[in-house]
C-alpha cells in the first residue's frame, strides 16, 4: 500500500460523524503510512479475539468492577501488556499494530486496546485526555472511577488523578473539570498524532513530523499551532511557497501570538528573498 492510499483511507474514515468513526480502524490507517504491508483486517481480528477471550472469563454477574478486573487480569496478567517505561518515546509505542505485536505502549495506545475490548463486550467506556496522561472512565451513572491502562488497569478515584499528575509533572497540579472531559474520536487521533509529531521533531525526522501534522490538519483544519508548525517545517525544508501561506494564516488567526515577532521575521526573510530572486 502506498503512502497516498493510506492517507486517503484515513481521510475517508475520519470524514464521518464522530459517532461513526471506527477508532481502531482509523488508528491502523494512520500506521499504514509507516508500515505499508500492514493489513488492517488482521489487527481488527486480533482485537475481536482479545474481546472474545475476555468474554469467556467474565463472571455471570457483570458488575462493573468485576468486568474491569477481568479485562485487567487477561490483558495485563495473562498477555503481559505493559507500559513502556524503558523507551517511552519509541515511535512504535504510538502505532496500534506495534502495540498489539509487542504488547507495550504508552497511555493512549494501551487505552485504545482496552477501549476496543470494552466496546466489543458492550462495556461502555470513554477516553479521558488529562494533560500529560491518558485515562479511561466507565460511562455508567453510578460510577466515578478511572482506569489507567499504563499502570496495569489501576482503578482510580478523582483524588488519585491529582497524585498521578503530580507523578507525571513532578509538582502539584490543580485539577480542573476540563481534565476529566471525554475525548472525541478526532481528539483521540489528534493526540496520537501529536505524540508522533513531537517524537519525530526531537529525532530531526522532519518528513515524518510533517506527515503527522498534515493528518492533524485533516482532523482539525483550523488548528493554528499546527499551521504554524507545518509552515516552520516547510521553511526548514526550503519549501517557501508552502510556508508563506501557513505562517500568514497563523498570524491572521492569532495576531497577538507570543511568537509573532519571530514568525514575522521568518516571513519577511522569505518574502524579501523571493522578491530578490
Amino acid at each position: 500500500m502506498n503512502h497516498s492510499l493510506a492517507r486517503r483511507q484515513f481521510l475517508q474514515e475520519i470524514s464521518q460523524p464522530d459517532a461513526c468513526i471506527d477508532l481502531a480502524k482509523a488508528a491502523l490507517y494512520l500506521a499504514q503510512e509507516d508500515y505499508p504491508t500492514l493489513v488492517v483486517g488482521d489487527y481488527l481480528t486480533q482485537l475481536d479475539i482479545l474481546a472474545s477471550e475476555v468474554s469467556k472469563r467474565l463472571p455471570d454477574e457483570h458488575y462493573p468492577l468485576k468486568v474491569i478486573q477481568t479485562i485487567n487480569h487477561y490483558v495485563f496478567g495473562e498477555l503481559g501488556f505493559t507500559g513502556d517505561t524503558d523507551d517511552y518515546y519509541d515511535p512504535q509505542n504510538s502505532y496500534l499494530n506495534r502495540v498489539l505485536e509487542r504488547r507495550r505502549g504508552i497511555p493512549i495506545t494501551l487505552s485504545l486496546v482496552y477501549l476496543e475490548i470494552a466496546r466489543r463486550i458492550d462495556f461502555p467506556m470513554v477516553g479521558i485526555g488529562m494533560p500529560g496522561h491518558f485515562l479511561m472512565r466507565p460511562t455508567l451513572d453510578e460510577m466515578e472511577v478511572f482506569v489507567d491502562a499504563f499502570h496495569q488497569g489501576e482503578v482510580m478515584f478523582p483524588e488519585d488523578c491529582g497524585d498521578r499528575l503530580r507523578e507525571v509533572f513532578g509538582r502539584p497540579v490543580e485539577l480542573r473539570p476540563e481534565f476529566f472531559q471525554e475525548v472525541s474520536p478526532r481528539q483521540f487521533l489528534a493526540r496520537m498524532l501529536t505524540n508522533l509529531k513531537m517524537i519525530y521533531v526531537r529525532k530531526g525526522d522532519l518528513d515524518r513530523a510533517l506527515a503527522a501534522i498534515e493528518r492533524i490538519l485533516l482532523l482539525f483544519p483550523e488548528a493554528s499551532l499546527e499551521l504554524r508548525d507545518r509552515g516552520l517545517i516547510y521553511y526548514e525544508k526550503g519549501r517557501w511557497a508552502d510556508a508563506i501561506p501557513d505562517l500568514t494564516q497563523y498570524l491572521n488567526a492569532l495576531p497577538l501570538a507570543k511568537d509573532k515577532v519571530m514568525i514575522e521575521q521568518i516571513l519577511n526573510t522569505m518574502l524579501r528573498r523571493q522578491s530578490d530572486s
